[in-house]
Protein backbone atom coordinates (compact mmCIF):
# COMPACT_ATOMS: atom_id res chain seq x y z
CA UNK A 1 0.00 0.00 0.00
CA UNK A 2 1.13 3.61 -0.73
CA UNK A 3 1.64 5.98 2.21
CA UNK A 4 -0.77 8.93 2.60
CA UNK A 5 0.10 12.05 0.62
CA UNK A 6 0.02 15.18 2.72
CA UNK A 7 0.39 17.60 -0.17
CA UNK A 8 -2.63 19.96 -0.09
CA UNK A 9 -2.44 20.78 -3.81
CA UNK A 10 -2.64 17.16 -4.76
CA UNK A 11 -5.73 16.66 -2.53
CA UNK A 12 -7.50 19.68 -4.06
CA UNK A 13 -6.88 18.41 -7.56
CA UNK A 14 -8.20 14.98 -6.57
CA UNK A 15 -11.41 16.49 -5.15
CA UNK A 16 -11.99 18.57 -8.29
CA UNK A 17 -11.55 15.60 -10.53
CA UNK A 18 -13.93 13.50 -8.45
CA UNK A 19 -16.64 16.18 -8.60
CA UNK A 20 -16.33 16.47 -12.41
CA UNK A 21 -16.58 12.74 -12.93
CA UNK A 22 -19.57 12.61 -10.50
CA UNK A 23 -18.03 9.81 -8.54
CA UNK A 24 -18.27 7.42 -11.50
CA UNK A 25 -15.12 5.65 -10.47
CA UNK A 26 -14.35 3.94 -7.20
CA UNK A 27 -13.16 6.03 -4.24
CA UNK A 28 -9.65 5.56 -2.84
CA UNK A 29 -9.02 3.31 0.17
CA UNK A 30 -8.88 4.59 3.82
CA UNK A 31 -5.16 4.05 3.94
CA UNK A 32 -4.71 6.85 1.39
CA UNK A 33 -4.05 4.73 -1.70
CA UNK A 34 -5.34 5.90 -5.04
CA UNK A 35 -6.53 3.73 -7.93
CA UNK A 36 -4.47 3.66 -11.09
CA UNK A 37 -7.44 5.00 -13.12
CA UNK A 38 -7.59 8.25 -11.17
CA UNK A 39 -3.82 8.91 -11.06
CA UNK A 40 -3.25 9.27 -14.82
CA UNK A 41 -5.64 12.13 -15.57
CA UNK A 42 -4.55 14.01 -12.45
CA UNK A 43 -0.94 13.81 -13.54
CA UNK A 44 -1.95 15.16 -16.96
CA UNK A 45 -3.70 18.12 -15.37
CA UNK A 46 -0.67 18.92 -13.25
CA UNK A 47 1.57 18.80 -16.32
CA UNK A 48 -0.74 21.11 -18.28
CA UNK A 49 -0.78 23.67 -15.49
CA UNK A 50 3.00 23.64 -15.23
CA UNK A 51 3.31 24.02 -19.03
CA UNK A 52 0.95 27.00 -19.08
CA UNK A 53 2.87 28.62 -16.24
CA UNK A 54 6.16 28.51 -18.19
CA UNK A 55 4.53 29.83 -21.39
CA UNK A 56 3.08 32.85 -19.56
CA UNK A 57 6.19 33.57 -17.54
CA UNK A 58 7.93 36.93 -17.67
CA UNK A 59 11.13 35.44 -19.00
CA UNK A 60 9.36 33.84 -21.95
CA UNK A 61 7.77 37.15 -22.95
CA UNK A 62 11.10 38.96 -22.69
CA UNK A 63 12.75 36.41 -24.95
CA UNK A 64 10.06 36.72 -27.61
CA UNK A 65 10.10 40.55 -27.45
CA UNK A 66 13.90 40.82 -27.53
CA UNK A 67 14.43 39.03 -30.87
CA UNK A 68 16.80 40.95 -33.16
CA UNK A 69 15.86 41.74 -36.74
CA UNK A 70 18.04 40.20 -39.47
CA UNK A 71 20.89 42.50 -40.54
CA UNK A 72 20.69 43.79 -44.12
CA UNK A 73 23.67 45.39 -45.78
CA UNK A 74 23.09 48.55 -47.73
CA UNK A 75 24.20 48.20 -51.33
CA UNK A 76 26.65 50.87 -52.34
CA UNK A 77 25.86 52.83 -55.43
CA UNK A 78 28.39 52.09 -58.10
CA UNK A 79 29.06 54.56 -60.87
CA UNK A 80 30.27 53.77 -64.39
CA UNK A 81 33.41 55.90 -64.10
CA UNK A 82 36.86 54.41 -64.48
CA UNK A 83 39.81 56.04 -62.76
CA UNK A 84 43.49 56.02 -63.70
CA UNK A 85 46.45 57.49 -61.85
CA UNK A 86 48.13 60.07 -64.04
CA UNK A 87 50.90 61.17 -61.68
CA UNK A 88 52.06 60.30 -58.16
CA UNK A 89 54.85 62.38 -56.62
CA UNK A 90 56.43 63.02 -53.21
CA UNK A 91 56.49 66.72 -52.39
CA UNK A 92 58.04 68.61 -49.45
CA UNK A 93 57.29 71.91 -47.78
CA UNK A 94 60.00 73.73 -45.80
CA UNK A 95 58.73 74.73 -42.33
CA UNK A 96 60.35 76.34 -39.29
CA UNK A 97 61.24 73.01 -37.67
CA UNK A 98 62.26 71.27 -40.88
CA UNK A 99 60.63 69.76 -43.98
CA UNK A 100 57.06 68.45 -44.14
CA UNK A 101 56.75 65.55 -46.59
CA UNK A 102 53.51 64.63 -48.37
CA UNK A 103 52.26 62.72 -51.45
CA UNK A 104 50.54 64.42 -54.39
CA UNK A 105 48.23 62.39 -56.65
CA UNK A 106 46.70 63.32 -59.99
CA UNK A 107 43.80 61.08 -61.06
CA UNK A 108 41.76 61.07 -64.28
CA UNK A 109 38.15 59.80 -64.26
CA UNK A 110 35.89 58.99 -67.22
CA UNK A 111 33.01 56.78 -68.39
CA UNK A 112 34.21 56.37 -72.03
CA UNK A 113 30.93 57.92 -73.20
CA UNK A 114 31.88 61.59 -73.47
CA UNK A 115 32.48 62.47 -69.82
CA UNK A 116 35.93 63.01 -68.28
CA UNK A 117 37.54 64.91 -65.40
CA UNK A 118 40.82 65.26 -63.49
CA UNK A 119 41.59 65.88 -59.83
CA UNK A 120 44.64 66.85 -57.74
CA UNK A 121 45.07 66.16 -54.02
CA UNK A 122 47.77 65.90 -51.33
CA UNK A 123 47.96 63.78 -48.20
CA UNK A 124 50.38 62.12 -45.77
CA UNK A 125 49.29 58.68 -47.03
CA UNK A 126 49.28 57.54 -50.68
CA UNK A 127 45.84 55.85 -50.59
CA UNK A 128 44.12 58.86 -49.03
CA UNK A 129 45.73 61.16 -51.61
CA UNK A 130 44.40 58.97 -54.46
CA UNK A 131 40.90 58.82 -52.96
CA UNK A 132 40.82 62.59 -52.48
CA UNK A 133 41.96 63.17 -56.06
CA UNK A 134 39.29 60.77 -57.38
CA UNK A 135 36.51 62.60 -55.50
CA UNK A 136 37.79 65.95 -56.80
CA UNK A 137 37.84 64.57 -60.35
CA UNK A 138 34.21 63.40 -60.08
CA UNK A 139 33.21 66.92 -59.03
CA UNK A 140 34.95 68.52 -62.06
CA UNK A 141 33.60 66.35 -64.90
CA UNK A 142 33.09 67.92 -68.35
CA UNK A 143 31.16 66.80 -71.45
CA UNK A 144 33.23 66.16 -74.57
CA UNK A 145 31.77 66.66 -78.05
CA UNK A 146 32.32 63.63 -80.31
CA UNK A 147 31.28 62.86 -83.90
CA UNK A 148 31.64 59.26 -85.16
CA UNK A 149 34.10 58.37 -82.32
CA UNK A 150 36.36 61.34 -83.07
CA UNK A 151 36.54 65.08 -82.34
CA UNK A 152 34.51 67.49 -84.53
CA UNK A 153 37.38 69.79 -85.56
CA UNK A 154 41.08 70.61 -85.05
CA UNK A 155 42.20 72.27 -81.77
CA UNK A 156 45.45 73.95 -80.76
CA UNK A 157 45.81 75.19 -77.16
CA UNK A 158 48.63 76.57 -75.02
CA UNK A 159 48.62 76.45 -71.20
CA UNK A 160 51.79 77.77 -69.58
CA UNK A 161 54.64 75.99 -71.31
CA UNK A 162 52.43 73.08 -72.49
CA UNK A 163 51.16 73.12 -76.08
CA UNK A 164 48.66 70.55 -77.37
CA UNK A 165 47.44 69.88 -80.90
CA UNK A 166 44.41 67.61 -81.55
CA UNK A 167 43.18 66.58 -85.00
CA UNK A 168 40.23 64.38 -86.03
CA UNK A 169 40.97 61.03 -87.66
CA UNK A 170 39.20 58.43 -89.80
CA UNK A 171 37.70 55.22 -88.43
CA UNK A 172 40.30 52.57 -87.70
CA UNK A 173 43.11 55.07 -87.18
CA UNK A 174 43.06 54.70 -83.39
CA UNK A 175 44.31 57.02 -80.66
CA UNK A 176 47.68 58.42 -81.69
CA UNK A 177 48.82 60.18 -78.54
CA UNK A 178 51.68 59.91 -76.09
CA UNK A 179 51.71 59.22 -72.37
CA UNK A 180 49.21 61.13 -70.29
CA UNK A 181 47.20 62.58 -73.18
CA UNK A 182 46.35 59.04 -74.31
CA UNK A 183 44.76 58.11 -70.95
CA UNK A 184 42.55 61.24 -70.93
CA UNK A 185 41.39 60.74 -74.54
CA UNK A 186 40.58 57.05 -73.96
CA UNK A 187 38.60 57.84 -70.78
CA UNK A 188 36.66 60.48 -72.74
CA UNK A 189 35.56 57.81 -75.24
CA UNK A 190 37.45 59.16 -78.29
CA UNK A 191 38.58 56.20 -80.41
CA UNK A 192 40.14 57.94 -83.42
CA UNK A 193 42.32 61.03 -82.97
CA UNK A 194 45.84 62.28 -83.63
CA UNK A 195 47.67 64.56 -81.20
CA UNK A 196 51.02 66.20 -80.56
CA UNK A 197 52.43 67.54 -77.26
CA UNK A 198 55.03 70.32 -77.31
CA UNK A 199 56.86 72.54 -74.83
CA UNK A 200 56.98 70.49 -71.60
CA UNK A 201 57.07 67.05 -70.06
CA UNK A 202 55.13 68.00 -66.90
CA UNK A 203 52.27 65.49 -66.68
CA UNK A 204 49.92 67.70 -64.66
CA UNK A 205 50.21 70.61 -67.12
CA UNK A 206 49.73 68.30 -70.11
CA UNK A 207 46.57 66.79 -68.61
CA UNK A 208 45.15 70.22 -67.84
CA UNK A 209 45.86 71.44 -71.37
CA UNK A 210 44.21 68.36 -72.94
CA UNK A 211 41.13 68.82 -70.76
CA UNK A 212 40.89 72.52 -71.67
CA UNK A 213 41.27 71.67 -75.37
CA UNK A 214 38.43 69.13 -75.19
CA UNK A 215 36.24 71.60 -73.30
CA UNK A 216 36.87 74.39 -75.83
CA UNK A 217 35.58 72.37 -78.81
CA UNK A 218 32.30 73.37 -80.42
CA UNK A 219 29.41 71.08 -79.54
CA UNK A 220 27.71 69.59 -82.59
CA UNK A 221 23.93 68.95 -82.21
CA UNK A 222 23.19 65.25 -82.44
CA UNK A 223 20.89 64.35 -85.33
CA UNK A 224 18.53 61.43 -84.70
CA UNK A 225 18.95 58.20 -86.65
CA UNK A 226 15.67 58.62 -88.51
CA UNK A 227 16.82 61.91 -90.06
CA UNK A 228 20.14 60.39 -91.10
CA UNK A 229 18.35 57.48 -92.81
CA UNK A 230 16.05 59.84 -94.71
CA UNK A 231 19.02 61.92 -95.92
CA UNK A 232 20.78 58.77 -97.16
CA UNK A 233 17.64 57.68 -99.03
CA UNK A 234 17.23 61.07 -100.71
CA UNK A 235 20.86 61.02 -101.84
CA UNK A 236 20.43 57.54 -103.31
CA UNK A 237 17.27 58.57 -105.15
CA UNK A 238 18.93 61.64 -106.67
CA UNK A 239 21.89 59.55 -107.84
CA UNK A 240 19.58 56.96 -109.42
CA UNK A 241 17.65 59.65 -111.28
CA UNK A 242 20.86 61.16 -112.64
CA UNK A 243 22.02 57.73 -113.83
CA UNK A 244 18.68 57.13 -115.60
CA UNK A 245 18.90 60.50 -117.40
CA UNK A 246 22.43 59.81 -118.64
CA UNK A 247 21.43 56.36 -119.94
CA UNK A 248 18.43 57.80 -121.83
CA UNK A 249 20.59 60.44 -123.49
CA UNK A 250 23.10 57.81 -124.59
CA UNK A 251 20.35 55.62 -126.06
CA UNK A 252 19.02 58.53 -128.11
Amino acid sequence: MEPERQDSNFKDLRILYMSEEKKSQSTPAKTGGVNNKTVKPIAKKVDNKVGNATAKSVYGAKRSAGKKKPFKRKREKRDDFEQKIVDLARVTRVMGGGKRMRFRACVAVGDKKGKVGIGLAKSIDVTTAINKAATNARKAIIDVATVNDTIPHEVFLKLGAAKILLKPAKKGKGVIAGGVARTVLELAGIKNVTSKILGTNNKVNIVKSVLMALESMKKVPKTPKTEIKEEVKTEKNTKNKEVEKTTKKENK
